[in-house]
């Protein structure tokens, strides 16, 4: 939380998180979760990389899935929930 403060100070452009929730206390996860998306409702843009999928549901607007290198997927979720085989090779729910 303290390194995304600090990157909030510069006013930055684009915000650029990686797995922001590993490690994190779950009340914690769901306080960043509420500033991310305050955030993204003031105009600034996310990039995630998440591996926690509820909490990537809570903040994005759509998922990419890539495989050594390779797009396997680009939508929204309920697009990848409609794609069973993706859903279930790539995510663990």
């Amino acid at each position: 939380m303290l390194s995304i403060a600090r990157t909030l100070m510069g006013n930055p452009r684009l915000l650029l998180l990686d797995e922001p929730s590993e490690g994190i206390a779950p009340v914690i996860v769901e306080q960043m979760a509420h500033m991310i998306l305050k955030l993204k409702a003031e105009g600034l843009p996310v990039l995630l990389s998440e591996q926690n999928l509820h909490f990537a549901r809570l903040v994005s607007d759509r998922a990419v899935i890539i495989e050594g290198g390779l797009k396997k997927f680009d939508g929204t979720f309920a697009e990848l929930e409609a794609q069973p085989e993706i859903r279930d090779a790539y995510l663990s729910v």
